[in-house]
Order: structure tokens, then C-alpha cells, then sequence
């Protein structure tokens, strides 16, 4: 049986994972293997694979923060429930200058990455750990030291969506141009510009039969199981239009942009959280 790890490791392997996130969130490169054998000497006679599990452990903690994590470590939830989520709570308390970084980050906008192969981005969309309910209203609070969901900050990120949109407007017509079809790449519009939020989805492509290719882009700077956030028009959208419906979701997109796609109604290919409620006075 695995043993719990102590408080003393657990603050070692935080404050080395928050090392490396500084490093990724100011541009720096970092092996996460020499960070890992270098951590190693302060536990008690962890293996390297274990150490990997607890920093993809301190991702999870961060996802439910709202607050940036470690790209490449994808994020497992099965973790020490009360004593990861407090010690990382006591680090982001003692290094307030996090906060100011998280801030920077999420209003950060890269240059639309230029690659040479585009269609090879495209990548199959995670597999959950477990089987999940389509729709969550009951989300459970948690202490969390950051005051803002900076996951939703840069979802709001207006011009880091934009660049996302002309990410996947390059996709889309690699993908048309390779099959043949360069009078449909041609005639890609970008909705979300020449209608707005109203259409309900952000841009019009095409299948290759010269059907609609209804897509809704999601960008971010982060890993590929960042959660990200849908609107009521946009959930609304992809049932009236399902079978022609697609969701982009860009990940990555600071340095090696790749993405994948969902296609139809979002509440049969997603876990749909309640997060935010519009109250009136009755």
C-alpha cells in the first residue's frame, strides 16, 4: 500500500513545482527531470514516478483554484484531500508576488504561432479518469488563497481569443486546401467578426461535400485538460445544430499551439459545472 506522504515532503514538492511554474509562466525553459532528481534527496525514499504523480497531483489542486498550472503535467485528482490542498494554499499566501503573475499571464496574448505543419496539431480530445455526470449544479466550495479564477480571466482574454480564432481559421483551411477544396477555404468567415457573440458559435467552415462546419474556438495558454467556460447561447447552439457542430480547443498555445475537437451537442461531450448565476430581485 502507498505511503501518505508527510508534510515536510509535500512542501518540498510544492515548492519545487511552483519553481518550475514560475519558469514556464515567464518564458524560461526547465527540465522537469533534473527538478525531479534534485527533489528527490529532501523525501523519504520516493521514486522518481511518484514524484511525477505529485506534481501532476498539485496540478489538479491549481485547476480547482482557478489558477494557472504546469502544462506538461497533466492534472490527477487523487490526492491527499486536505493536506496538498493546504500546503499549497500556505505557499500561494507566502508568495503573494504569484498573484501579480497569474494576473500578467492570464491578460497575456502570444503571436499566432507560425508552424510548418499545421494539420499534424490535431491531437484526440483527453479521456477522463472516470465515468462523470453530464451536468453539475452542486459544486462543492473550496478554500481557495486566490482571489480571482484566472483560468476565467484569460477565458476573457479578448485578444487571446481572437488569436485562437485565426489559429484555427489557418486549420481549417490547410485542412479544405489539402483535400482539394480551395474554393470552400476560401469562404471561411469568421462569425464571431462579422456577426458577433449573438451567432451563437465563432466561425463557418465547411465539410467536404460543401456543408456548413459550424465551429466554436476555445484558446488557451495552458494544458490540453484546462477546463474552459460555454455561454447559454453557445450551449444552445450545439444542440439546435449538433450534427454540424464543432468545438476547437487550443491548448498550448504559448509556445507549441495543438488542439482537438468535440463534436455536437457540448452537454453529451462534456461535464457542465454550474459556476456563475444572474440574479434579479423578485
Amino acid at each position: 500500500m502507498p505511503r501518505n506522504w508527510s508534510i515536510s515532503e509535500v512542501q518540498a514538492a510544492v515548492e519545487d513545482y511552483f519553481d518550475m511554474l514560475r519558469l514556464e509562466l515567464t518564458g524560461k525553459k526547465f527540465n522537469k527531470t533534473e527538478h525531479r532528481k534534485s527533489l528527490l534527496p529532501r523525501l523519504d525514499h520516493r521514486s522518481e514516478g511518484s514524484v511525477e504523480l505529485k506534481h501532476q497531483n498539485i496540478s489538479a489542486v491549481l485547476i480547482e483554484m482557478g489558477a494557472p498550472y504546469i502544462s506538461g503535467y497533466k492534472p490527477r485528482a487523487n490526492y491527499q484531500r486536505k493536506l496538498l490542498p493546504q500546503v499549497v494554499a500556505e505557499y500561494l499566501r507566502n508568495n503573494p508576488h504569484f498573484q501579480t503573475l497569474f494576473h500578467s499571464d492570464s491578460d497575456f496574448t502570444p503571436i499566432v504561432p507560425s508552424v510548418g505543419d499545421i494539420l499534424s496539431r490535431m491531437e484526440k480530445p483527453p479521456v477522463p479518469a472516470k465515468r462523470r455526470p453530464r451536468v453539475v449544479t452542486d459544486v462543492p466550495s473550496r478554500f481557495s488563497p486566490v482571489r480571482i479564477n484566472y483560468l476565467e480571466r484569460e477565458a476573457q482574454n479578448l485578444s487571446l481569443g481572437e488569436a485562437g480564432e485565426r489559429f484555427v481559421i489557418n486549420y481549417e483551411r490547410a485542412r479544405l486546401i489539402h483535400a482539394g477544396k480551395d474554393g470552400l477555404a476560401d469562404r471561411i468567415e469568421q462569425v464571431s467578426s462579422t456577426i458577433g457573440p449573438s451567432a451563437g458559435y465563432d466561425i463557418r467552415s465547411f465539410e467536404l461535400n460543401g456543408s456548413d462546419r459550424f465551429i466554436e474556438a476555445k484558446t488557451t495558454k495552458y494544458g490540453k485538460e484546462t477546463p474552459f467556460f460555454v455561454t447559454p447561447n453557445e450551449l444552445r447552439f450545439s444542440e439546435r445544430h449538433a450534427s454540424r457542430y464543432r468545438l476547437y480547443r487550443v491548448f498550448g498555445f504559448r509556445m507549441e499551439p495543438h488542439l482537438f475537437t468535440l463534436s455536437g451537442h457540448l452537454e453529451d461531450q462534456c461535464t457542465l459545472e454550474a459556476f456563475l448565476f444572474l440574479a434579479r430581485p423578485r
